[in-house]
């Protein structure tokens, strides 16, 4: 009887340390300030009615009269980075390049700055395409959204300098490489010793469901996360923890839409699958706002990710809440 005692006593401890950790754990990265929003979503604005109509039409050129865009069709990719500088001109902003070679041609990331402080809030997204997909969500709406938040501030002047980039090469063969873009500009950043407080990197976020099941996670996270993929995400790495929960507690206190957050370890499948991951290596706090990508989106980095599977009334609620974030991530 006293054997069998210690038998279970051991088996406890066994099973009972690792459960006591993971949630120890889960209760330091996954609990978020605030309320996630639940229920009928209201009418959009007028406002918000007419940037859904921007964001469709950003989308709509990007995927389906420009299409695969990326360093295997040059001339694409040279197309896009000309129609997102006409875009910032368009609204009277001034955007410059950053070129570098990469598979043997020159590349551009494409910038516009707004002038405060020395204290830097990046907002990012990256305009190359997958190979053979037309890239409506992944990442046109990314695109579409740094776009139109840049348009909100023409006429403003942030407390903190504002930053919208627009980046090449995230996509393979070039993802977490020497010549993944917005690697190239966050070492850049990093030597000139630019004091860059908080970057957002906007990646796949036009994607959303209604129907049960249809949101996945790596194990474990399916434990403590929704199972229906009708809500915007707010991801990043334990030492973005700070400007995880500040970017969810300002969503949530003046957006009525659904949304989660989480900051966990780096290599946690899907957490740094984007541009922040490269601020991260240069020693930035990074968040990645996202649908969750292949975690949802069906088409991702197929042919069929086109403009006909992207909720742009959606996106314009969630893209209306993201400018409200960078208004205050601006405001220091």
């Amino acid at each position: 009887m006293e054997r069998r005692k210690r038998v279970w006593l051991r088996l406890g401890l066994y099973l009972g340390v690792p459960l006591f950790l993971l949630l120890a754990a889960a209760l330091y990265m996954i609990p978020m300030p605030g309320k996630s929003y639940r229920g009928t979503l209201p009418p959009l604005t007028a406002e918000e009615r007419a940037l859904e109509n921007r964001l469709r039409l950003h989308v709509q050129h990007l995927a389906e009269g420009i299409g695969n865009r990326n360093v295997f069709v040059p001339d694409a990719l040279d197309e896009a980075a000309v129609y997102i500088e006409d875009a910032f001109r368009g609204i009277g902003l001034r955007p410059r390049r950053q070129t570098f070679r990469a598979h043997g041609q020159d590349v551009h990331n494409i910038e516009v700055e707004i002038e405060g402080s020395d204290e830097i809030v990046v907002g990012g997204a990256h305009y190359d395409s997958a190979p053979d997909c037309p890239a409506a969500n992944d990442n046109g709406t990314g695109v579409a959204a740094l776009l139109e938040i840049a348009r909100e501030w023409r006429h403003k002047q942030p407390v903190r300098t504002l930053r919208f980039v627009a980046f090449v090469n995230e996509e393979p063969p070039f993802f977490q490489t020497a010549q993944m873009g917005s690697l190239v500009y966050a070492q850049a950043a990093e030597e000139r010793g630019d004091k860059i407080v908080a970057m957002l990197s906007l990646e796949t976020i036009g994607y959303y469901s209604d129907a049960k099941g249809s949101q996945r996670y790596p194990f474990p996270f399916g434990l403590f996360y929704p199972g229906t993929g009708d809500f915007i995400g707010f991801v990043g790495n334990i030492g973005s923890r700070s400007l995880v929960r500040r970017c969810v507690r300002s969503f949530r206190s003046h957006t009525r839409f659904p949304s989660e957050g989480a900051a966990v370890p780096g290599w946690v499948p899907g957490v740094g699958w984007s541009d922040h991951w490269s601020f991260w290596k240069a020693g930035y706090e990074g968040v990645m706002v996202t649908d969750t990508a292949p975690f949802r989106y069906p088409h991702y980095h197929l042919p069929t990710d086109t403009a006909d599977r992207i909720d742009f009334a959606r996106m314009a609620r969630v893209v209306a809440g993201l400018t409200r974030v960078i208004d205050e991530l601006a405001s220091g």
